[in-house]
């Protein structure tokens, strides 16, 4: 045995499986730094982001930055392969002398360790000493459970992505697209729905509580952009939070509790989306006095008082 390539494989299969069980199984975020979902998704975001603005405008490069996630997702599941094949070859030709023929490299040790894993088993390789055997059996097993457990990720992540599109996609009928929060109070003037705004920030409540703890949870679903031209699921949550703010503060006749409750979970919304992202948290109000103004005389023609 060879104690070297014995530890590194151990290592690399240790790292993958560490990676996938904290990506996948564990339902919320864990300390580790040195992870390799972390590190790929991060450094991919931003090498992808760079080319995306370079290379494309307006909708070409919305397009382009809303492959990234998908494609990341599939990357991932890649890596976690190509180290997890690493690791067992290096296990394997750590016990070379149990298979026959003996690889004459850890190329042939990995070529057989991949066979394995994916359960091919052509036949040309094989292992004839108890270790070997249960090297390769276990990488088999480890081959078909990584694989069961980045199905299930997918479906998880696609069921999360659909449910956080339903509100978003509707807000466009009430507050445009790109949505606003003074259209939004505007439209609900004007049709008469003034009694039904509680009950939308009571959706959003909601929204923003299920959406944290699906996002929490499998941070790469804040790189899916939303499926709709012009709609961002951050813009949405955005101008319900103005619209929320502007009900607790400036307008008068319509009920504060519920805007108030969406404001407080939003906001914890939006401030540990952010922390987990790793983005930076804006200090002080971005809207200015001249903004607010506008958006005040917009609205003082309209009726809020409930009948």
């Amino acid at each position: 045995m060879e104690p070297i390539a014995f530890f590194l494989g151990v290592a690399c299969i240790v790292l993958a499986l560490w990676d996938v069980f904290e990506t996948v199984v564990v339902p919320r975020p864990t300390p580790s730094r040195m992870r390799l979902g972390r590190i790929l998704t991060r450094a991919g975001w931003w090498a992808w982001r760079s080319f995306a603005l370079r290379a494309g405008r307006g909708l070409s490069r919305d397009r382009l930055l809303g492959i990234f996630a998908p494609a990341a997702v599939i990357a991932l599941l890649v890596a976690w392969l190509l180290v997890v094949v690493l690791g067992y070859g290096l296990l394997l030709f750590a016990f070379r002398d149990q298979i026959r023929p003996v690889p004459a490299d850890l190329g042939s040790a990995i070529y057989f360790a991949g066979t394995s894993i994916v359960t091919l088993g052509f036949g040309d390789v094989v292992a004839v000493g108890p270790v070997a055997r249960l090297v390769s059996l276990v990488a088999a097993a480890t081959g078909l459970g990584v694989v069961a457990l980045v199905i299930t990720y997918l479906f998880s992540l696609f069921a999360s992505f659909q449910r956080r599109e339903i509100l978003v996609v509707t807000l466009d009928a009430r507050a445009g697209a790109p949505p606003s929060a003074v259209m939004l109070l505007e439209t609900y003037a004007r049709l008469d729905l003034i009694e039904e705004l509680p009950a939308l920030f009571v959706d959003w409540e909601r929204w923003s509580a299920e959406v944290l703890d699906s996002h929490v949870a499998y941070p790469i679903l804040a790189y899916f952009r939303s499926s709709h031209d012009n709609e961002s699921w951050i813009s949405a949550i955005g101008a319900v939070l103005d619209a929320a703010c502007l009900v607790t503060t400036t307008i008068a006749g319509v009920p504060r509790g519920p805007a108030e409750l969406m404001r407080r979970v939003g906001s914890h919304f939006v401030e540990d989306i952010s922390y987990y992202v790793g983005f930076g948290g804006a200090q002080g109000s971005i809207v200015d006095r001249p903004s607010f103004e506008e958006a005040y005389k917009r609205l003082a023609g309209k009726e809020f008082q409930r009948k």
